[in-house]
C-alpha cells in the first residue's frame, strides 16, 4: 500500500489547488482522476464558453470570426488535438513537476485513510493521512417525458460542438444557459431558452433583465414562467424535437441544451465506509470542510455555491486546515459573473436576503446609460448598492455593463473587510469609467446618511 499525506479524489479546479499547496508545504501527494486532470473548467465550461463568447462578440460587431474560426481557437484554448478530444497532458506534466503522484482511475474509499484505485492495470491501494474529496459536479438530467428517447446536449456539447446546430432549445436561464444561448444566437442559430423563474434567478431583478433584454436583442426567443413537460422527438418541422411547455405552448430545436443545475457524482465513492451518508445528493461539511475525521471536500462537493473560484479557494483551504492552521473558510462574499454581453455580476446579500438576516438595509442604483461611462461607450446597464443602515457598510452590490465582472472585485474586499462607506467615499476613481460610477453612487449614500444622522 501506497502511502501519502493526502490523496486528492479529483483533479479539477479544487483538487489541482489543493495537490499544489500541499506539495509546497511539503506533504506528499496523489491526485486520482478517472477523466482529464484540469475539471471541467478547463475543457467543458469556463475557458471554452468564455472563449466562444468573445467570438461571438467580435462575430456579432462585424469583425472577421467565422464558426469556423471560434472553433479553432476554442480547441486551441482546451489543447484539443484533433476529433479525439482535450488533451489534459499539460496539467498532468504540472502536478508531475510540482512532485505529486498522478494517477487516472477510479477512485474508492474503503474506510479511514484507506482509497482504492481501480485503474486499467488492476487496483492500486493507497493509505492517507488525509483525504480530499473534490469530484466536481454534472450537468443535471431531468426527469421529462420523452427525453430519455434522444440524446441531449449538456455543456459538454455545447461548448465542444464543430457544427452549428439547426435550432437550439436550452432548458435552463442560469450562467451556462444565458452563455451558450447568447453564442449560437450570435451565430445565426434559432435559439429559445425556457426558464420557470426570471433569467440567473439567484441574481439580482436588474440583473436578470439586463441578461433578458440582450438575449431577446440577439434575436433568442425568451420564455420565462414555464418549464419543459414533455418531448416529442423529431415531432416538430423539419425533423426537429417538439417541446410541450407547462402553459400549453410548444417550441421546437434541432438540439436541446440542459442546464437546469449540476449534479454532484457521490455514488461508489465508499462515504458510507467513513460514516458518511448524502442528504438530497449532497454531503455537509462544517465549518471547516470536513465531512468525517480526516475526510475534506472541496468545489462543487462541498458548495455552497459552484464556481471555479470558490473550488480553488476551498482546495487550499482544506490543505491548510487539514495541516493545522486555524482558519475557515469564509464566504461572506462570494463574486458571482455572467460573461454575457455586457456582463452581470454580484456580490454579497440582495435586499430582500438582507431583511431576512434582520439588517436594516435600504438599496440604491444608478442606470449606467445615465452616467458619462454610459455616455461615451453607448453601455447600458446598472450598479446597485445594498446597504447596511446601521454599519454603514456595503451588504451586497450587484453590477450590469462592461467590466462589469472585474469591478465587482472592489465590492468583493469591501464586504470582506466591511469597509466603512466613509472609506469607500474617499477613495478617488478614475473618470470616466464604471469603477467612477459605483464610487459616485457611494459618495451620494454616504452623504445621505451623514444628512440624516445630522438631523
Amino acid at each position: 500500500m501506497d502511502a501519502f499525506d493526502f490523496v486528492v479524489i479529483g483533479a479539477g479546479a479544487a483538487g489541482e489547488a489543493a495537490a499544489f499547496l500541499a506539495r509546497e508545504r511539503g506533504a506528499s501527494v496523489a491526485v486520482v482522476d478517472r477523466a482529464l486532470f484540469g475539471g471541467s473548467c478547463a475543457f467543458w465550461a469556463c475557458i471554452p464558453s468564455k472563449t466562444l463568447l468573445h467570438a461571438a462578440s467580435v462575430h456579432a460587431l462585424g469583425g472577421d470570426y467565422p464558426w469556423s474560426r471560434a472553433v479553432q481557437r476554442r480547441d486551441y484554448m482546451i489543447d484539443r488535438e484533433g476529433p479525439g478530444g482535450p488533451d489534459d497532458s499539460g496539467h498532468v506534466k504540472a502536478l508531475d513537476e510540482a512532485g505529486a503522484t498522478t494517477i487516472r482511475g477510479d477512485a474508492r474509499i474503503a474506510g479511514p485513510g484507506r482509497v482504492v484505485v481501480r485503474t486499467t492495470g488492476g487496483d492500486r491501494e493507497l493509505a492517507a493521512r488525509a483525504i480530499v474529496v473534490a469530484v466536481g459536479s454534472n450537468a443535471t438530467v431531468p426527469r421529462i417525458d420523452g427525453l430519455d428517447r434522444i440524446k441531449p446536449w449538456t455543456n459538454r456539447e455545447a461548448t465542444s460542438a464543430r457544427e452549428l446546430p439547426r435550432s437550439l432549445v436550452v432548458m435552463g436561464g442560469g450562467p451556462t444557459g444565458v452563455e451558450m444561448a447568447q453564442v449560437y444566437a450570435r451565430y445565426g442559430v434559432p435559439v429559445t431558452v425556457i426558464h420557470p423563474r426570471r433569467l440567473n434567478d439567484r441574481d439580482h431583478p436588474r440583473n436578470s433583465d439586463v441578461l433578458r433584454d440582450a438575449l431577446r436583442r440577439d434575436g433568442v426567443d425568451v420564455r420565462l414562467g414555464v418549464r419543459a413537460t414533455r418531448i416529442d422527438p423529431a415531432g416538430g418541422a423539419g425533423g426537429a424535437h417538439r417541446i410541450e411547455l407547462s402553459d400549453g405552448a410548444a417550441v421546437e430545436g434541432h438540439e436541446i441544451l440542459l442546464a437546469v443545475g449540476r449534479t454532484v457524482p457521490l455514488d461508489g465513492l465508499g462515504l458510507e465506509t467513513v460514516g458518511v451518508a448524502a442528504q438530497d445528493g449532497r454531503v455537509r461539511p462544517d465549518d471547516r470542510l470536513r465531512i468525517a475525521p480526516d475526510v475534506y471536500v472541496a468545489g462543487d462537493t462541498a458548495g455552497p455555491e459552484l464556481h471555479t473560484h470558490l473550488a480553488h479557494y476551498q482546495g487550499e483551504m482544506a490543505v491548510r486546515i487539514a495541516l493545522g492552521d486555524d482558519v475557515r473558510p469564509d464566504y461572506r462574499a462570494i463574486p458571482r459573473a455572467t460573461y454575457t454581453d455586457p456582463e452581470t455580476a454580484g456580490v454579497g446579500l440582495r435586499l430582500d436576503q438582507a431583511a431576512e438576516r434582520g439588517l436594516d438595509a435600504f438599496e440604491e442604483s444608478v442606470d449606467l446609460a445615465t452616467t458619462a461611462k454610459g455616455y461615451v461607450s453607448e453601455a447600458g446597464g446598472h450598479a446597485t448598492i445594498v446597504v447596511d443602515r446601521r454599519e454603514r457598510t456595503l451588504a451586497g452590490t450587484f453590477l450590469a455593463g462592461p467590466g462589469a465582472s472585474e469591478l465587482i472585485h472592489e465590492a468583493t474586499l469591501a464586504i470582506k473587510l466591511h469597509t466603512p462607506l466613509a472609506v469607500l467615499a474617499d477613495t478617488i476613481h478614475a473618470f470616466p469609467t464604471f469603477g467612477r460610477v459605483l464610487g459616485t453612487l457611494i459618495v451620494q449614500v454616504h452623504r445621505r446618511l451623514e444628512r440624516e444622522a445630522r438631523g
